[in-house]
């Protein structure tokens, strides 16, 4: 018998849904109908429904750059296309930002309320951690392919620059989202999902934003620099070993979440690719302050992301077990959360990458290029299931999912 809720209400595009939401802050639930896409006669209220899972896309896209400029492979043959892609990708993301940024933020300065019901909401609140997300993504992504168009000073200036928009707003929305868990009214243990790994992930993206910037500066900037990148490291992961345990319970003692979650399932694929890249990234920069120590920083380092790189493994064909056993249920509808799938599989893809190099093992070089196919397989799904939804629905399509969960 099928363990999937069938409680659990996700809103399909274009349908008008009840979802309990705290408007006041105060702990008390009340209901309201969300009507995506609603133009209410008002040129710009449609932005009232606008998902604030939508940079997503940002992040899933400019994975797929960081890991095509490693040439997956390693294939002399196939380095120019695989430069080639990464460049595109590139272009693409930074383009998928601009053209969001304007909606994303119109609806926080011109529906605040709205924006922060679904803050406030377990389903969709840690969404918001995709905006710092798709900054420093991009950040990362420019430090790995800028360099094949700019002079090495044009791309150390462009990443400090989205690194000072990029990390505040990650810390100030782990910070926020999670407090506002905390002082709402007791929440039914089945409102934890996968995306609550969002703010944790990225956190821990910041450290691959701050090594690019430690060769060349000062030794007391290298220190701060490395400080502060294992520092927001320890943060994001210890957070979400945290909520790890919080999920596991709720997957092993409730029911499944509604197949509209599916894709959140995921994300945990993101902390581990990402907390073991980073690592790795950061002990390559750490000879100018640990000195002799050096190596051996390395080698722990090495050993750590290892570790963490078999959890990952373990965490993806599990993920991949739960997809299975949701579309023999049924299939999944289409909603933003499908970008869930492209960035947690993209840093996985990455790391794998970077311990072949570290190994010197070309078995596992391998393993790298065939996640990497995987990964694109998985985006042209969701671009191609994100434009068809754009096609049909327009702009509802852009619109805040919501699911109802049960209060004690």
């Amino acid at each position: 018998m099928s363990r999937i809720d069938p409680r659990a209400q996700y809103e399909i595009i274009g349908v008008e849904v009840v979802e309990e939401v705290d408007l006041d802050g105060d702990g008390s639930v009340s209901e309201r109908i969300a009507q995506p896409g609603d133009s209410s006669g008002a040129p710009l209220s449609g932005l009232r429904g606008f998902h604030p899972g939508w940079f997503g896309a940002v992040m899933g896209t400019a994975i797929i750059g960081v890991a095509a400029s490693l040439n997956p492979g390693h294939l002399p043959s196939l380095a120019s296309s695989a430069r080639v892609t990464g460049q595109i990708m590139t272009i693409v993301s930074f383009a998928l930002a601009l053209g969001l940024v304007i909606p994303y933020l119109g609806r926080i300065f011109l529906h605040p309320e709205a924006a922060l019901a679904d803050l406030r909401s377990p389903s969709v609140g840690a969404l918001y951690g995709t905006l710092p997300g798709g900054i420093l993504v991009l950040a990362a992504t420019f430090a790995s392919v800028g360099p094949t168009w700019f002079a090495a000073s044009t791309v150390h200036t462009t990443v400090a620059w989205l690194d000072w928009v990029g990390i505040p707003l990650a810390l100030g929305v782990s910070v926020l989202f999670a407090f506002l868990l905390f002082v709402r009214a007791e929440l039914d243990p089945e409102a934890v999902n996968g995306s609550w790994f969002i703010p944790p992930v990225v956190n821990i993206v910041v450290p691959l934003v701050l090594t690019p910037l430690v060769p060349g500066v000062s030794p007391t900037s290298a220190r701060t620099l490395l400080f502060l990148g294992y520092g927001f490291w320890g943060m994001g992961f210890i957070l979400y070993l945290v909520l790890l345990t919080m999920l596991y319970q709720r997957l092993t003692m409730h029911a499944l979440p509604h197949a509209g979650l599916a894709p959140s399932l995921w994300i945990g694929l993101g902390p581990i690719g990402v907390g073991s890249l980073a690592l790795l990234r950061l002990a390559a920069v750490s000879a100018p302050v640990f000195g002799i120590y050096a190596t051996s920083v390395q080698l722990a380092s090495k050993i750590v992301a290892t570790m963490l790189w078999g959890f990952g493994a373990w965490w993806l064909l599990a993920a991949v077990a739960l997809l299975a056993h949701y579309l023999r249920s049924g299939a999944l509808p289409y909603g933003v959360g499908w970008w869930g799938f492209t960035f947690p599989l993209g840093a996985f893809t990455v790391s794998t990458l970077a311990l072949a190099g570290a190994w010197s093992l070309t078995s596992l070089q391998w393993v790298g290029a065939g996640l990497f196919v995987l990964l694109v397989a998985f985006w042209v799904l969701v671009a191609v299931g994100t434009l068809r939804s754009l096609g049909a629905q327009r702009r509802s399509a852009l619109s805040s999912p919501t699911i109802s969960f049960s209060h004690r």
